[in-house]
Parts: C-alpha cells; structure tokens; sequence
C-alpha cells in the first residue's frame, strides 16, 4: 500500500472497488492524489500507470443536509454527456455503498486543458482576440446549457423549478445558521431584502449554480474551446439568470474599485485588454436568449450572498480541521467582506 494516500480515501476498500467496477481498474496500484481547490465536495486525480480516471466525494467532516449529493451530480452530467452537446466529462462509474469510503463517490474521464482560477498561465490567451474569444466561449456555452430541454433528457426530476429564487433564499438562510461561526447581522438585511424584491422568472431550465472560469475547462490549443465544464454539486432546475449573476461575481472590469477587487481577487484575470466587461457578458446573453436582464442586479446580489454562506461553510470546516487546502485564514472575513457588497449592489439598484 503506498504511504503518501490522500485524506479522504479507504485505499484498500477503493482499489477493490476499482477492480469490480472500472475496465482496467485493477490492473495495477491505484495512486491517488488531490486536484482542484478542495474547498467542497474532494477531487483526485488517479492513476494506474496507465490509465487515469477522476474522481469526486464529499468533503471530510460536516456534510450539510442536501448538500454534497455524489448521486445527483453523477446523473445530471450523464444526461448531459448522452443526450446533448454541452462539454462534460464522460461519467463511468458511480458508488452510492458508503462501506467503500464513507460517503457516495464518482468517477469520471480526465479532460486535460487549462483551468483559470487566479491568474492567466504563463503564455495562454496573450491576445486580446483570444481573450474576447474565452469571452465569448463562456457565454456560448451557458447559452447551449440553458437551451437544454430537462424533460427531454430525463432530468425532470433535478430540482423544483416553481419558486426557485424564494426557495433559494430560505434555503442559503438555513444553511447560514447550520454554518455559522460567529453573528453576522447584515446578513438578515441582506435576505429581507431578497425575500421582498424578487423577480419574476423567465421560464425554468437547468442551472449550474458555480458557472464561471473556474469550473471550465479550456483547450490548450485554443483559448476559445470549452472541454468540459466541472463541479455540478449546486446544479438543479430553476432561474437561468441566476447562473449569469453568479458569473459576474467572478467577473472583473478594467478600473475595478480596489474594494470589489479586495472582496474577490480572482476578479483581476478579466481585468485585462480584450476581455469583455461585465455589461458586455450580460448584454451578450440576453442578445442570445431573448431573456429580460434588466434586474441581473438582483441575481448578483444574491450570488455575493450565497456565496457568504459557502465561504462560512468553507471556514467552518477548516476550524474543525476538515478541509485539505492551505490559506483558510483568509475566509475568516469572507461572509462579512461578501455580504456587504450585496448591500452595496442592492443600493446602487435601488434593491431596499
């Protein structure tokens, strides 16, 4: 048995796994090593030798009811890899047994590509034409998402579309008291506000829930080709605007005050020449869909507030010693930092 196993993984239960379940699976030792943030649900990277496979679980410690369901997120990328055109991994096995590891787990094939979290790798999207072109590949892409029809591909049963926003406020309000480390009362401005303004929805459709840069993943070769998208874990059925919301929060603009920047630094990969700005993203969007955009001030709002409450989660988590990253100081002003800006926005849009 190697000596360097990863947390989060019953090496000799899943290797047996491997070798009932995987093609190849068992044809030799399994290494197993952690990719991505692993600020939620856990991802490995796996080997053999000569296959490679990757593989999904929940977090260690602290899984909140409703969250971190392996199940769902296996099924609705493999309605979507069997029936329509939106890139995802190829889904090939699922485990709901928790005598394997603990907890439900998936796996997937590897797409190979760049994922852009904080900064633009060395060498990659240099041109302005190649940053429009990422643009408009993440627009693109949500726009083909959002065209899916649900009954069509067997998914009618991945959330309840009626009373999406509603439902979702009471629902992140819930988990904020299951999360919570400290008093936060701004947040309970943050959800009268949302709870008396909602919009009307256009109609229902698939929703991601994280869509943004860094749950793609980009051909190597080519800036504006998107392999597949990742990390389904918040997808269901309901608003399609809030996914373009929550996009935006990821989404910085060239002269960006320094406070948004401070709230979220990744915002600083799309403040650069050629990338479009927030307004163009939502304009393109609603060019494309026909849909009204007219109150994405709303959605973002709500994405800075849903967002408080996983970055809590995050933090939580880490207090307890369950997370398997570095840096999670950083979260401990999270909430706060996220919430305000919600009440900035709701300002500004006369949202009160």
């Amino acid at each position: 048995m190697p000596t360097d196993i990863p947390p989060g993984i019953n090496y000799e239960n899943v290797s047996r796994w491997f070798a009932q379940h995987v093609p190849g699976g068992g044809d030799a030792p399994l290494s197993f090593k952690i990719i991505g943030d692993g600020r939620s649900n856990i991802t490995y990277f796996v080997s053999n030798g000569k296959l490679t496979w990757v593989m999904r679980r929940p977090p260690l410690g602290h899984v909140l009811p409703t969250a971190h369901d392996m199940a769902r997120e296996f099924r609705v990328q493999k309605a979507l890899g069997d029936h329509t055109d939106v890139p995802v991994p190829e889904m090939i096995a699922l485990c709901e047994d928790t005598a394997v590891n603990d907890y439900p787990f998936y796996l997937m094939d590897f797409r190979d590509g760049v994922i852009i979290v904080n900064d633009l790798p060395s060498g990659y999207a240099t041109t302005e034409s190649e940053r429009k072109a990422m643009s408009m590949a993440l627009v693109n892409t949500l726009v083909k998402l959002h065209a899916v029809d649900y009954n069509a591909v067997g998914l009618a049963a991945h959330g309840r579309p009626d009373g999406y926003l509603a439902r979702q406020v009471s629902r992140w309000s819930k988990q904020w008291d299951a999360n919570k480390t400290r008093e936060l009362p701004e947040i309970d401005e943050v959800i009268r506000r949302l709870n008396g303004n909602i919009p009307a929805s256009p109609p229902s459709t698939i929703v991601h829930g994280d869509y943004r840069f860094g749950n793609m993943v980009l051909a190597r070769d080519n800036p504006g080709r998107v392999e597949a998208i990742l990390d389904w874990e918040m997808s269901t059925l309901g608003d399609p605007l809030s996914d373009l919301g929550y996009t935006l929060v990821y989404w910085g603009n060239i002269g960006d005050p320094e406070e948004r920047v401070k709230v979220r630094p990744n915002t600083k990969v799309t403040a650069q020449p050629g990338f479009m700005t927030r307004e163009e993203i939502v304009a393109e969007y609603g060019r494309q869909t026909g849909r009204d955009v007219s109150n994405i001030a709303y959605y973002e709002a709500f994405a800075n507030y849903k967002l408080a409450v996983i970055t809590e989660g995050i933090y939580k988590r880490s207090t307890m010693g369950q997370t398997t990253f570095e840096g999670t100081e950083s979260y401990a002003s999270a909430a706060s930092n996220l919430v305000n800006l919600a009440l900035e926005q709701m300002d500004a849009a006369n949202i009160r």
